[in-house]
């Protein structure tokens, strides 16, 4: 599959550019806006359904069918396939999870929980940079970078590693789990600590790029999305290729819930799926840019002609306050989100709802998560923490199926476990117990 049919082009229907996928753009040159990657769908030579995909289960000898996002290659096909970079990305479980349904109150066969944390680095960041390496390895690139609250920072130096390319992590001053960061460092990228926020980074990693001509891995580079569509694939696939009534994500930069609306509006425009399911996409409450804006500024995708006034009325308004993002859950913890307007149209596509968490919601989620599934970084918690809400609400039917991304491992950040469990009087924390150095004392506990 050598021949692409791929181009890019400008989201603002008032500019509509396009650029070859041989060019290296994070923003359109021509007005400034995101960029989308697009294909001749008519011309490309696509599965007649999702289901044939599977028959590449049995080639597990096949670097590309092995990858849990190559896989799906014709659906995201810009570069030729000797270009593409695997490490043995997307081998991930969607899980069910009847425990928790229960405790919910909703069907028990209703509640899965995708878990992207199996990925070699451990989130599902490796699904967007085997991507965007892929891209970066096509043109030419021979250093990237990146800013992170963690997980980008981790799969962009794992992925640099892999490709023999210097990668440089921008990270905010003390905004960074160590978990995150301890991968950053032991898979050999240069880690620049900024007197600022995500936010300050990310402004910052833009120009850097710009001015030394680094390949950026942000979630503003358009190539890296297109893997993150996979991640809704392979839901599907584990569905038996049934589309699930409700996705949840969390928030954050946007660039899943962009991602993710984008791969069912090419899915239903190609036919490959009859209806498009609606999405929930959660933030913290301290850093709920996107809630507020939604919810509260009435803002919307509106076809592509979205209020960029009202965007900068309220950033403005967080400059002029000196406001900075505040969340247990790092890795969401962005005021700024770059892939704003995509989001807007992601919720447009897919009928979705946005709403903000506390961090006590999100750190409950997580240990009920926790006992009984998979255990997850509180950003990913978010999603169940969410979940109640919609639930209590009516918004979501106790009988509908629900499909909950969980973003991280476990391990990104075990502080905040810790803490929860040992320091925090919470409807499930499991604090350790204290004995004395006493055989029937130990057993008194243990009865």
């Amino acid at each position: 599959m050598d021949k692409q049919f791929a181009y890019q082009k400008c989201i603002n229907p008032a500019c509509s550019a396009t650029f070859g996928c041989d060019e290296t753009l994070f923003c359109c040159p021509a007005c400034g806006d995101l960029l989308d990657v697009c294909y001749e769908w008519d011309n490309a030579p696509l599965p007649k359904s999702l289901s044939d995909f599977a028959k590449r289960w049995a080639k597990r000898n096949d670097r590309l069918d092995f990858s849990g996002v190559w896989r799906f290659r014709e659906l995201l096909n810009f570069c030729p396939d000797p270009c593409k970079v695997s490490i043995g990305e997307g081998q991930t479980l969607l899980q069910p999870n009847p425990a928790l349904a229960t405790e919910l109150g909703m069907n028990p066969k209703g509640l899965f929980l995708q878990y992207e944390g199996m990925n070699p680095s451990g989130s599902f960041k490796d699904n967007g940079m085997t991507a965007a390496f892929s891209h970066a390895k096509w043109v030419g690139a021979t250093a990237s970078a990146c800013a992170s609250t963690g997980n980008t920072s981790a799969a962009m130096a794992l992925y640099a590693h892999s490709c023999n390319l210097k990668a440089t992590v921008f990270i905010g001053q003390g905004k960074i789990a160590f978990g995150k960061l301890s991968q950053a460092m032991d898979y050999g990228a240069q880690t620049i600590q900024i007197d600022g926020d995500f936010d300050d980074c990310m402004r910052q990693v833009q120009d850097v790029c710009r001015q030394l001509k680094i390949y950026l891995v942000n979630s503003l580079n358009p190539f890296r999305l297109e893997g993150q569509k996979t991640i809704m694939y392979r839901i599907i696939e584990q569905l038996n290729w049934e589309v699930p009534d409700w996705i949840i994500v969390p928030g954050g930069n946007l660039g899943n819930s962009s991602a993710f609306g984008k791969a069912f509006m090419e899915l239903k425009s190609l036919g490959l799926i009859e209806r498009v399911p609606r999405l929930a996409v959660i933030n913290a409450v301290g850093a709920n840019t996107l809630t507020e804006l939604v919810n509260d500024k009435h803002l919307r995708w509106n076809n592509g002609q979205v209020d960029n006034k009202a965007i900068r009325t309220y950033y403005d308004k967080l400059d002029a306050t000196g406001f900075r993002p505040h969340t247990v859950a790092s890795a969401i913890e962005i005021s700024r989100p770059v892939n704003l307007k995509k989001c807007l149209r992601a919720v447009a596509v897919c009928n979705g709802v946005v709403l903000a968490v506390t961090d006590e919601e999100i750190l409950d989620a997580k240990a009920q998560i926790g006992k009984t599934g998979l255990g997850c970084e509180p950003a990913s918690a978010a999603t169940i923490a969410g979940l109640k809400h919609l639930l209590a609400d009516g918004i979501v039917g106790k009988e509908q199926r629900v499909a909950c991304v969980l973003t991280g491992h476990l391990l990104k950040d075990p502080n905040a476990t810790v803490e929860y469990h040992s320091h925090m009087a919470r409807p499930f924390s499991n604090p350790p117990m204290r004995s004395a150095n006493d055989l029937d004392a130990i057993i008194a506990l243990i009865k």
